[in-house]
């Protein structure tokens, strides 16, 4: 009998069920990731109205996080400072450099700086930062290194697998609540150095420790 098709048609069918289910797992795999947080989110760094450097006041200058977040330890969100906050410093320091004039001009306005969230949960999602800290979850854990940042960025997905993660484990991110804002925990290079610093306020910021 004659053949209708080649012979090497009849590899067609196993081909096709092969390279079916391996396309499928490819672009399954391709959706998980890429319209993750971890693709979508992580990196995003908005640009903000006023040039702030945590690198500089969080790092170099040692200021204590909740001297500007100053709700994080009795409430479920992290204030972010108005502008009489920054004028505490600001009115003496760099009071009349150029760096400092939209600051001055919102102090002088009572206009707020408009400043663009960075970390954002979606609206069905419950975090409460009181009951975080107050068990022993630093800032870093969720925020990153801040105090290497010149401009803030999210550095992890704070997805719900992300946190299902910590809350299945949260031995590595929990330290004593007095170390709940030192970046430099659990063991880093110059980290005795590094607390017997932030222990000595600034000295252009002495009201800004507690």
């Amino acid at each position: 009998m004659a053949q209708i098709f080649p012979k090497w048609t009849n590899y067609i069918p196993r081909a096709v069920g092969i390279a079916v289910p391996a396309l499928g797992v490819v672009v399954i795999g391709a959706i998980a990731y890429w319209f993750s947080p971890k693709y979508t989110d992580v990196g995003y760094q908005p640009k903000q109205p006023l040039a702030f450097s945590h690198r500089q006041h969080a790092g170099k200058l040692a200021l204590d996080c909740r001297y500007c977040h100053n709700t994080v330890e009795r409430s479920h969100f992290s204030a972010i400072p108005p502008t009489e906050t920054c004028m505490t410093c600001h009115k003496t320091v760099l009071a009349t450099d150029s760096r400092t004039a939209k600051l001055r001009a919102s102090y002088a306005t009572r206009r707020p700086i408009p400043w663009v969230r960075v970390h954002m949960l979606p609206d069905y999602a419950f975090f409460n930062h009181r009951v975080h800290l107050g068990a022993g979850v630093g800032c870093e854990s969720c925020h990153g290194r801040v105090d290497r940042m010149d401009v803030v960025y999210q550095a992890e997905p704070l997805s719900m697998s992300w946190c299902l993660e910590c809350h299945r484990n949260p031995g590595p991110h929990l330290r004593p609540v007095s170390q709940i804002t030192n970046m430099w925990w659990k063991g880093r290079p110059g980290q005795d150095a590094r607390i017997k610093r932030t222990l000595k306020p600034p000295v252009h910021c002495s009201g800004c420790h507690r």
